[in-house]
């Protein structure tokens, strides 16, 4: 994702070699610069530019808002921005590079196991996060 206004939007379609071209903050919270992405850019012979490692995506997003590098964070993160801030800072797009996808799990101590409040609790958490959102993403 990307702030309103930024260069790459004003691009009829995204390209791979557009979205390499910009600086790029990323998120890991291991501080590693290089995840899924490179790896499918590499296969393309093509490398971004790295500005800043992040902690999360949050920390993510908050960069990308007030500068020209580009944020990659999950579509439901996205999806979650739009409902609150009604899309006017971020615009989001489709990778231009295919990468597997991120699986997101749920962990909780075996004591907790068979609590009902927690049992509650984890449940609302899947049917939140297996909602999909519908959400569109284009370079405009």
């Amino acid at each position: 994702m990307v702030r309103q206004g930024h260069p790459l939007l004003q691009a009829e379609t995204l390209s791979t070699e557009g979205y390499a071209a910009y600086g790029h903050v990323v998120s890991s919270r291991h501080g590693k610069a290089q995840g899924p992405v490179d790896s499918a850019l590499a296969e393309h012979g093509m490398q971004r530019k790295i500005a800043a490692i992040v902690p999360g995506f949050s920390a993510a997003i908050a960069v990308a808002q007030c500068s020209d590098l580009i944020a990659q964070v999950p579509a439901s993160w996205f999806a979650g921005l739009q409902r609150r801030f009604g899309g006017r800072a971020l615009q989001g797009f489709a990778l231009p590079v295919k990468t597997p996808p991120i699986t997101v799990s749920q962990m909780w101590h075996p004591r907790m196991e068979v609590d009902p409040a927690h049992r509650w609790l984890r449940q609302q958490v899947l049917s939140v996060c297996q909602t999909p959102d519908a959400v569109s993403f284009s370079p405009r």
